[in-house]
């Protein structure tokens, strides 16, 4: 029987600043939204307000059956492997660190769990990480199709959306908190005033500068 279904997905792959961010969200498979005690339908986290986000987040962050872990990969490094090897570092380091952390008491002798990454995303060789998993598969549109995705979306884009808000106190003159590094008018009319900083990723902002 299986005893979690887990759920990865990102955000930032295509912002021209901050990390892209990844999280892993495990579910019992027969879990009921309704004890979210939301009103709100949930869906992908781009489908829903930052309000919305920030109800869905702090509810699974309380809820008794909900486990999630998150991982970042920064500008540097996404410069020097490209933005879909850093996802999938990514996606890899927030399942190891979903798994190990015995807190949550996700993994036992009887584990059976079935990991669904959404489309773009695969884990890199996962077998050298001696994780107990049944099944491991991406999904096209499976940020649709499961909620454990659609929950992993949302815990994503609110850490994510939080990073990139306290890099803005340091960087106000890009306006990070307006468009949290995606590619807007602002953002790259503030980059071809003032160059660019640490934050940005020299790969994406080249024909900007």
């Amino acid at each position: 029987m299986t005893r979690f279904i887990i759920g990865i997905d990102e955000v930032g792959r295509g912002c021209l600043a901050g990390p892209v961010t990844v999280a892993a969200l495990a579910l019992p498979p027969k879990f009921k939204l309704k004890s979210l005690k939301l009103k709100v339908k949930l869906r992908d986290s781009k489908k829903l307000s930052a309000k919305q986000r920030e109800r869905f987040f702090e509810a699974a962050k309380k809820h008794p059956q909900i486990f999630y872990a998150r991982a970042n990969v920064y500008p540097k490094t996404i410069d020097r492997i490209n933005i879909s090897q850093a996802a999938n570092l990514a996606a890899t380091r927030a399942l190891k660190k979903l798994l190990v952390n015995s807190k949550w008491q996700i993994v036992n002798r009887k584990s059976k769990i079935n990991v669904f990454l959404d489309g773009g995303l695969y884990l890199n060789k996962i077998a050298n990480y001696h994780l107990p998993v049944t099944s491991c598969r991406t999904v096209v549109r499976g940020d649709e199709k499961y909620n454990a995705i659609k929950l992993a979306s949302i815990v994503a884009k609110v850490n994510r959306d939080r990073i990139i808000s306290r890099n803005h106190c340091d960087y106000p003159i890009y306006g990070f908190a307006q468009h949290k590094g995606y590619g807007t008018r602002l953002h790259i009319k503030a980059i071809k005033k003032h160059g660019i900083c640490e934050l940005h990723r020299l790969t994406f902002i080249k024909n900007f500068v």
